[in-house]
């Protein structure tokens, strides 16, 4: 059984597992992230490293991070809400620990570990995989291979154009799916709904001590799962829109899995189901075709570490 030690780097915390080779955490720990200090943040990630290198034959460590990472995993080009612009993070870590390290974007290694262990594990060549969280992440497998691209920063899901000259995204698009399927906004809708018609919004407001502007996602979620009308529909606008882009990727890549993760996916078939409506609809002229399931993560916060972990197994 050989053992590798994946880090899972975020904006706020830094979660690291001791894995062994059958996608099993073994150990884990974790500390806040100093978000603005890049040397800080890389000196806690090596804390976390040596921690659980600790006493144990660790072969290799790997290191998701949110943020674009250069082809050859080893240098993050750069991480929105972590300070870092070519940030040689393997070579930091590797120096530190003397062990081997890659380097992948956050989405690539939660896509991995669902692939290898989770809701696609049965699968033996291609999974897309659609995180939603405040924004939209994800990851691509084909032939068996994560899709990384020719400079290591494919598979940016939620940048993919959905509403021509739509909503302003982080990214200076207008009209992505981020801004149409994602927690932010799951909230946007619920708010303006509740701000035009209150009465149907009562249990959503009651929780935000009625104000619309103080509504926030689990609030919805916990509104929708009591039948709130308002927090219901927007599950179901998030879930229209998810649905079309995951029928895009079925007509692009014909994957054999299509899964659907991040921290939204918390509120189960308020999310699953118009979803997986949307879906079957924008493929209706499929329906003599075999097509991908649409099925949710099954690694939770575990996915970070468990895909970095793995990979590293690969260097």
């Amino acid at each position: 059984m050989t053992l590798t030690i994946g880090v899972d780097v975020g904006g706020t915390k830094v979660a690291g597992g001791v894995v062994d080779d059958t996608g099993a955490v073994l150990v884990q720990t974790r500390r806040d992230t100093p978000a603005d200090d890049v040397a800080k943040t890389r000196d806690v990630i090596i804390e976390v490293v040596t921690e659980l290198a600790t006493g144990r034959t660790v072969e290799a460590v790997g290191i998701g991070a949110a943020g674009w990472i250069d082809a050859s995993r080893s240098t993050v080009l750069f991480a929105p809400n972590l300070a870092w612009r070519d940030e040689p993070l393997r070579a930091y870590v590797g120096n530190a620990t003397g062990l081997p390290v890659i380097v992948e974007n956050d989405g690539n290694v939660a896509a991995w570990a669902e692939f290898r262990y989770g809701a696609a594990r049965e699968a033996d060549d291609s999974m897309v995989m659609f995180t939603i969280g405040t924004g939209v992440g994800g990851g691509i497998v084909l032939g068996g291979e994560l899709v990384r691209g020719a400079h290591g920063i494919a598979a940016e899901l939620g940048h993919m154009l959905t509403v021509p000259d739509g909503h302003q995204c982080g990214c200076g698009r207008l009209g992505c799916i981020e801004q149409y399927a994602s927690g932010s906004a799951l909230v946007r809708f619920a708010r303006a709904a509740a701000r035009q018609e209150p009465h149907r919004a009562t249990a959503l407001l009651e929780l935000a001590d009625g104000e619309a502007e103080a509504i926030t996602g689990p609030m919805v979620t916990a509104a929708a799962k009591g039948g709130d009308p308002v927090s219901t529909e927007a599950f179901a606008q998030v879930g229209r829109w998810l649905g079309t882009s995951l029928a895009d990727m079925a007509q692009i890549l014909d994957p054999q899995v299509l899964v659907v993760g991040g921290g939204v996916i918390d509120a189960g078939d308020l999310l699953l189901g118009p979803t997986r409506r949307s879906f079957t609809d924008a493929l209706a002229q499929r329906s003599r075709l075999p097509v991908a399931e649409v099925r949710p993560a099954e690694l939770g916060n575990t996915a970070g570490v468990i895909g970095a972990a793995d990979l590293a197994r690969r260097i």
